[in-house]
């Protein structure tokens, strides 16, 4: 993986957008930004929607989901973002799954269609595994969700596989028989970290209390989700444009590997918070969660079962 520059030039975050801007973090709907965007420039679209669970999001309470609503929503949301589109740009969207009295309604298939009808095509369907969250009493808790990885048609997107290899399983694996017998069979470089991202490598922790990113947003995404995107599908100085920008996760990844950030967000508190980080992250100054480290097996008091008991034999 590669290392985390430790400080970069200074960063002026611009509220309006230019091309010429390194980040900007513009208050109000993502339509309205993209307005200001001339062309095709977007390489990369990495975003969350809002799930319409009824999480609040600044003084407002996202509305009970209206199915036909919200795909109407997104519908114009998405073709606005492909008409702005590089030929060689990426779609991701990051989805969960909608939640009332206890039935599931998962965004991804439900909003699917909609990408197609935008005359884009499926690469992956990511899925995006972690060890904590809500609990249930009535059902499986969820412990995924998955990110939709869409491109233009035909063979000409940007897919950086080295920037994203993990180590192999099997480093030391030879070819058994055939004009290779004896050699090294895989990568150097590592392996295709695949599409089920549980490994040690590859299970992104969310975004909960006591996690070093913690700030106010209820549905904070790491920023270690974001830099594997903004690695894999983007190259130095690519656009990179989250249109549900939160707190400025995906903005931070594309400033932190050399690409330029736009995001947008509704609620001024967000935005507020989203410049500061990525001024932060300009100076080496903000906390987040290394990509390249693993998840540590639990040690120590909580660890121990304290159901348990031990059996003492009386000879």
């Amino acid at each position: 993986m590669p290392q985390r520059p430790t400080k970069q030039a200074p960063l002026s975050v611009k509220r309006s957008y230019r091309a010429s801007n390194r980040a900007t973090v513009y208050e109000g709907k993502c339509e309205n930004v993209l307005t200001q965007v001339s062309g095709r420039p977007i390489q990369l679209i990495f975003t969350s929607p809002p799930y319409n669970i009824g999480k609040t999001y600044g003084n407002d309470k996202e509305p009970s989901l209206d199915i036909h609503s919200y795909r109407e929503e997104q519908r114009a949301l998405i073709k606005a973002c492909v008409a702005k589109l590089a030929p060689t740009g990426s779609v991701c969207w990051q989805l969960g799954s909608h939640v009332r009295n206890n039935e599931l309604v998962p965004l991804d298939v439900m909003l699917f269609d909609l990408f197609i009808d935008a005359g884009l095509v499926l690469r992956n369907r990511i899925i995006w595994g972690f060890d904590h969250g809500l609990n249930a009493t009535s059902r499986l808790a969820g412990r995924y969700e998955t990110v939709l990885w869409f491109t233009r048609p035909g063979e000409k997107y940007t897919f950086n596989l080295d920037a994203i290899r993990v180590p192999q399983k099997y480093p030391g694996k030879r070819h058994y028989k055939g004009p290779n017998r004896g050699e090294l069979s895989g990568n150097p470089l590592g392996k295709n970290p695949g599409d089920r991202w549980s490994s040690d490598v590859w299970n992104v922790p969310n975004v909960k209390a006591g996690h070093v990113e913690k700030t106010v947003h209820p549905c904070q995404f790491p920023v270690e989700l974001a830099e594997r995107f903004v690695l894999a599908l983007t190259g130095k100085n690519d656009l990179v444009f989250d249109p549900f920008m939160g707190v400025g996760s995906t903005l931070i990844a594309a400033i932190r590997h050399g690409r330029r950030a736009l995001g947008a967000d509704i609620v001024p508190e967000y935005c507020a918070i989203a410049a500061k980080r990525l001024v932060d992250e300009s100076n080496g100054l903000l906390p987040t969660r290394p990509m390249e480290r693993s998840i540590p097996a639990p040690s120590g008091k909580l660890a121990k079962n304290p159901w348990e008991t031990s059996t003492v034999v009386v000879v």
